[in-house]
């Protein structure tokens, strides 16, 4: 399990486009935010959002990096709470995902909402960075499985997966209530057998 690793530091006026644009992308889309909303909001002019970040590509690729930073610190310190491999240890990712969507992602993942917006093909930087997180998240959950001794461990992770993503996919839905308990009490049954 690998820590994120730190960004470098922004400057003050990039950090204020950072925080600009995550919170209007979160919030109301990616596309249907523009750069002229996005600079208005951090206090710059569109110069300095183009000189610090070079495109809204790239602004949208730093906003989805510094929120899956983010996630994995609060993962990370969630499972340094459970410290001894084991079921309890892998179930601890959904205990994280609950808590950090109630406090930081009520309209579910920013990098599924992305992948949603994003209409390019192979080669999108956008892509690239939700297949990167999601990825970690997979490997992590191997890594958890393997630790906790579980047979199978790469295709439980694969099922872990998908009861993971499919609890965030419903919090930014609102399809049903408490989606993570409900995915961590079948986690709970998967891990059992």
């Amino acid at each position: 399990m690998v820590a994120p690793c730190p960004a470098a530091p922004l400057t003050p006026a990039a950090q204020r486009v950072l925080d600009a644009a995550s919170e209007l992308f979160y919030e109301r889309g990616i596309h249907a935010v523009g750069v002229d909303g996005i600079a208005e909001a951090a206090g710059v002019t569109k110069k300095t959002l183009y000189d610090r970040f070079g495109s809204k590509e790239a602004l949208v690729v730093a906003y989805l990096r510094a929120r899956d930073a983010r996630w994995r610190e609060h993962l990370l310190a969630t499972l340094d709470r459970v410290p001894e491999p084991g079921p309890d240890r892998v179930l601890a990712v959904f205990d994280a995902a609950q808590s950090w969507s109630t406090a930081h992602s009520p309209r579910g993942c920013s990098a599924i909402n992305a992948r949603a917006e994003s209409s390019a093909g192979d080669g999108d930087a956008v892509l690239a960075e939700v297949a990167a997180e999601k990825a970690w998240q997979l490997g992590l959950l191997a890594d958890l499985c393997r630790e906790a001794g579980v047979r199978e461990p790469e295709d439980t992770a694969r099922a872990l997966m998908l009861l993971y993503e499919g609890a965030i996919v419903t919090v930014g839905m609102g399809t049903l209530d408490r989606p993570f308990a409900r995915a961590r009490a079948v986690a709970a049954a998967l891990l059992a057998v």
